[in-house]
């Protein structure tokens, strides 16, 4: 069988959610099913960059510059919610979120075209892939895409440690993971955060994004400026290292399609916070606290919680591992394969 997929944001040295879930199923793929062939395609601004990296024995490298891109191939599988303008034989395209399309989190221009991408790629993709059914269920709302035709598959996380706990002792310190933007509720969870006795401080590990010279604003004017730090955007193993440090991790984002933190942060043994909207209860269950993102004292209520009580602390860290336990990404590629083998048994 050959498979092509959108390799273009698997390059990079700042990835993201997308990026990481690139590699996982680029990767993962073509270990899993070495008899087939892959072809990795990347878009122009990204394809010199690709030959620094050492591809797959059964992957081969493809330009994708519209009408150049693989017409050829069984099956195309886009990987962030795109497919490329030319005629496929047959299409999956993964959707991660839509909340671009919700709410005030980017720029007009940014909202035009990804609305567009992701209309044309809903319009003539085979199948969808979903991250989560609350993603399946706004591709069913937003872009009326048949939800007959949506499977879910949920993102994975590296699997925890044995026993969650590290060499080193816990620091007093609320860890975040992700972009400084305004759609992650930064601002409400430096309010919370100042509830806080006055030898916690808060990390914020991520690059920065829409709305965060206002969060800046919100940082600098803080009565707790001294204890919050501002790292930029973190490497995983610098990120490995914040979450081992930790001792509480709040993730109070207003929309999220999935949350790889959240798992990452139980998966590394820490109990979490989270808020109790769009995919995140999906991701958390019962092993996380969950509070409404917009009232920042329930937000400073949850965090006094954990930090003052061991033993709920504790709970949700055994709590936090189990759930972890339940998403790797060799089951997403494994499922990822199952709709390639539905859709090509099923045209022939």
């Amino acid at each position: 069988m050959r498979i092509a997929l959108d390799a273009t944001y698997s390059i990079g040295e700042q990835l993201t959610g997308v990026g990481v879930y690139s590699r996982r199923m680029l990767f993962g793929l073509a270990a899993a099913r070495p008899e087939d062939r892959f072809a990795f395609c990347y878009r122009s601004h990204r394809y010199l960059r690709s030959w620094k990296e050492a591809l797959p024995r059964n992957a081969v490298r493809r330009l994708m510059a519209e009408p150049l891109g693989p017409r050829s191939a069984d099956l195309f599988h886009g990987l962030n919610q795109r497919l490329p303008r030319i005629k496929l034989r047959r299409a999956v395209a993964t959707f991660h979120d839509l909340f671009v399309m919700t709410g005030e989190y980017s720029s007009p221009e940014f909202r035009a075209r990804f609305e567009a991408q992701a209309r044309d790629a809903a319009r003539r993709a085979d199948l969808i892939v979903a991250v989560s059914e609350f993603t399946k269920g706004q591709v069913v709302d937003l872009l009326g895409f048949p939800a007959s035709r949506i499977r879910v598959v949920p993102h994975g996380v590296e699997p925890p440690s044995e026993t969650g706990a590290e060499a080193n002792p816990r620091e007093k310190i609320v860890l975040n993971v992700g972009a400084v933007q305004k759609r992650k509720n930064i601002a409400r969870l430096v309010e919370a955060f100042e509830t806080l006795d006055a030898d916690w401080r808060l990390v914020l590990a991520g690059g920065f994004g829409f709305g965060w010279e206002e969060i800046r604003q919100r940082i600098d004017g803080s009565p707790a400026r001294d204890r919050i730090t501002v790292c930029g955007y973190q490497t995983q193993a610098e990120l490995r290292t914040w979450y081992a440090r930790a001792s509480v991790f709040a993730f109070p984002s207003l929309d999220e399609g999935f949350g790889m933190p959240v798992l990452e942060a139980m998966a590394a043994g820490l109990p979490v916070v989270t808020s109790n909207r769009s995919a995140l209860p999906e991701v958390a269950g019962d092993a996380a606290l969950l509070v409404d993102p917009e009232d920042a004292s329930a937000l400073g209520a949850a965090l006094r919680g954990i930090a003052n009580d061991e033993g709920l602390a504790g709970e949700l860290r055994v709590r936090g591992l189990a759930r972890a336990r339940e998403f790797t990404w060799t089951k997403a590629v494994e499922q990822t394969w199952n709709v390639y083998r539905e859709l090509l048994d099923r045209q022939g």
